[in-house]
């Protein structure tokens, strides 16, 4: 029987440093996730993300430190998340570090290096990953967690494959290789289309330590994105979330809008202007520019990313109301699974 005091488990980071509830808000480029979301999802209890692609070194620092402002809850984590493929990924990654940030998540390509950068400052580094294959040179590196991102996420995707597919396969994997005596076990945190706490429990169970979530975050209060961005997501029917190829090099997730109606259809304009944010780039079309269009709420002309599913939210929320529904829900789903 689950009692009434039932709480989500712990998660561990790294040796000695652990977030009390499971959850790790995804980190959302561009300013989708700042530190007014992070803030709020820390003080929860849970992993709060800045998405650092996209800011200078002085926007990043700025929002290290509003975020550490905002943090009431000592005990929460603020992590960033950079993509590899972005242009500054080092400065990004070494200005993170000099800021004192609890943890550092990348993805979006694979880099080796990194590791030895948080082994020198002791800063815990968590890759995104989405086959067995990186999982277990993740842990061989010295990752301290590991992000599976199935092919349910949003954005930027590795892998076709959905969680229920890979989760077990990654899993053993990684039990199969031996654990560093000195990091320990890395936890492995389930991503990609997670919405509720039945999700959340369904992947414990399954063998995840822990899991990310981006779409259910952006539905919320503390997200600054415009109203406009928010409400698309309230409107949209399963049938209007298609996937592209992003200048990246890889299939993303989006809803379909004018702007990615035209990537579809390869008529979208060619950029004329280049802000040299990736290290490799088609040029196809300025994904900067279309991701900023959006966040500021012209979601017709911009690009908006998703996850695989928006549709089961149904309303925006205060991050605090988020968090006690996803528990509500779980504790339903472990209640349930008990008298079955």
């Amino acid at each position: 029987m689950i009692e009434n005091t039932f709480k989500l488990p712990e998660l561990k980071i790294a040796k000695g440093l652990f977030a009390m509830k499971p959850i790790i808000q995804g980190g959302m480029a561009i300013k989708v996730s700042t530190a007014k979301l992070a803030a709020a999802v820390a003080n929860c209890g849970g992993v709060g993300v800045i998405a650092a692609s996209g800011l200078t070194k002085e926007e990043l620092k700025s929002q290290i430190k509003e975020a550490r402002e905002l943090q009431t809850n000592k005990d929460g984590l603020i992590a960033v998340n950079i993509m590899f493929a972005a242009t500054e990924f080092n400065m990004l990654v070494r200005t993170s570090i000099e800021e004192g940030i609890d943890f550092i998540i990348f993805g979006a390509g694979f880099s080796r290096d990194i590791f030895a950068l948080g082994k020198e400052s002791n800063t815990p580094i968590v890759p995104i990953v989405s086959s067995p294959k990186l999982a277990v040179l993740a842990k061989k590196l010295g990752a301290s967690s590991i992000i599976l991102e199935s092919g349910e996420a949003g954005g930027h995707l590795g892998t076709d494959k959905t969680l229920d597919e890979v989760l077990p396969e990654v899993r053993k994997a990684l039990d199969s290789v031996p654990d560093d005596p000195e990091i320990g076990k890395p936890s492995l945190i389930a991503a990609g289309g997670i919405t509720n706490g039945f999700d959340i429990s369904k992947f414990l169970k399954m063998g995840a330590d822990g899991v990310q979530m981006g779409t259910r975050f952006v539905l919320s209060k503390e997200c600054e994105v415009h109203e406009n961005f928010k409400n698309l997501y309230l409107s949209i029917a399963n049938s209007d979330i298609v996937k592209i190829l992003s200048p990246v090099g890889l299939q993303a997730r989006a809803i379909l809008n004018q702007f990615s109606e035209k990537i579809l259809n390869d008529t979208v304009e060619r950029p004329t202007e280049c802000f040299n944010c990736l290290k490799k780039c088609s040029r196809r079309f300025c994904i900067m520019k279309a991701l900023r269009m959006s966040q500021a709420g012209d979601v017709v002309n911009g690009l908006v990313f998703t996850g695989k599913n928006p549709t089961k939210i149904k309303e925006i929320l205060p991050v605090k109301a988020i968090f006690e529904k996803l528990e509500a829900e779980a504790k339903q789903f472990f209640s349930e699974l008990a008298v079955s």
